[in-house]
């Protein structure tokens, strides 16, 4: 039986799969079972932030699973401690939680804002207005958050509490706000939703109505954190701190781990017995974690990945065959002529490139520590690809 076969008959079949087997990797590249090599313009879904088997992440990972490799969040951790402190000092923050998962840090997100609401307000002001569009989760809450209807489906009934505004729409928005909304949450670039940055002006105008009315403004950048968009946050690019922000994706480097970021207002809300996770604030995802957050504030590296997204941006713009590029940073998608984008991620497979779709288009999400030659040879491939 093949690994294929083996892992088909056993594991529930959630999961549109490629045929192939990933084996091992290093820098910018993997290798399947029969040694064939993959150039990877996907991280993992963005996950492997700074390639396969970083030196430096992976020290970090060996060194703490061999002193401690978990304790209750009964306990105190330095490993946690550090990073938590570390993570707060570089995103302006007052604190955090942590879970292990983007689905799971907008839970805790979602419940933070309903809690800060109940205890200023009472009880009925508990909506939360999403994007049409967006995509938050996939747990049975987050699901319900999502602004897509092709997610609200199968799993009646649905959590009750959310509205859609048309993302850059800001009459739809104020049409959605009265005295029982309690937070407005955002994508800053929709990934799921098709690599789609959001308006300034947009942007500006959830703000200023949110500040007017005490409503929090929650930025989930699951996918556009940790450096992605070329700022360690997206928000910073629009000039906007939310009250909270949620981390998943890269923060780790390829291990589970998730966290809810909370401004001066909002870090008590979530008291003692209110929310937790077993999981959560694991030594070995936090020295990971701290591993990625040393490397991503170094000394020019955002500034590189800055260079690298715009290199990006110049090449794909300039090819035969591509009608438009959107996103921000090294977050990156593609529209495309000829071919749908799932075709075009097939034919990319068998020839040695690892690439991603977001609903019709193309979508990119290299590890932020990629070469240009990885770069320049992965993107030959590409153009092969979508002139044909």
């Amino acid at each position: 039986m093949t690994t294929q076969e083996k892992q088909n008959s056993s594991v529930m079949g959630t999961y549109g799969r490629f045929p192939v087997v990933l084996e091992k990797g290093a820098g910018d590249t993997c290798t399947d079972e029969q040694g064939k090599s993959y150039i990877d313009f996907g991280s993992g879904i963005g996950t492997s932030s700074l390639g396969y088997c970083n030196d430096a992440w992976a020290d970090a990972v060996c060194t703490q699973a061999r002193k401690l490799q978990h304790t209750s969040n009964l306990y105190y951790t330095k490993v946690q401690a550090d990073y938590a402190e570390n993570l707060c000092k570089a995103t302006g923050y007052s604190k955090v939680f942590f879970c292990n998962s983007g689905a799971e840090s907008n839970e805790c997100a979602i419940k933070l804002a309903r809690k800060y609401s109940f205890d200023k307000y009472g009880k009925g002001r508990h909506n939360i207005v999403t994007l049409v569009n967006s995509f938050h989760g996939r747990t049975m809450c987050t699901l319900s958050a999502t602004g897509q209807e092709v997610f609200h489906n199968y799993f009646f009934p649905f959590v009750e509490g959310f509205r859609y505004a048309e993302a850059n729409n800001i009459d739809d928005l104020k049409s959605k706000i009265d005295d029982t909304v309690c937070a407005v949450m955002m994508e800053y670039v929709q990934g799921e939703g098709g690599v789609n940055a959001l308006d300034k002006a947009f942007v500006d105008a959830v703000y200023e109505i949110c500040a007017e009315k005490d409503i929090l403004v929650i930025a989930d950048e699951v996918q556009t954190g940790v450096g992605r968009t070329g700022t360690f946050l997206a928000g910073e690019q629009f000039g906007h701190k939310a009250d909270v922000t949620t981390l998943a994706k890269g923060i780790a480097g390829g291990l589970p781990m998730g966290a809810c970021l909370a401004n001066e207002k909002c870090a008590e809300v979530l008291d003692k017995g209110s929310h937790g996770s077993t999981f959560g604030g694991n030594p070995v995802c936090c020295a990971a974690a701290e591993a990625v957050l040393e490397t991503v504030t170094g000394e020019g590296f955002l500034e590189e990945v800055q260079k690298k997204g715009a290199y990006f941006r110049e090449k794909l713009e300039a090819m035969e065959g591509v009608k438009s590029v959107s996103g921000l940073g090294l977050m990156i998608g593609i529209e495309i002529e000829n071919k749908t984008a799932l075709e075009a991620a097939n034919e990319a497979l068998e020839k040695g490139l690892l690439i991603l779709t977001a609903k019709t288009k193309v979508r990119l999400l290299p590890p932020l520590t990629i070469t240009y030659d990885e770069i320049d040879k992965g993107l030959a491939i590409l153009a092969d690809i979508i002139k044909q």
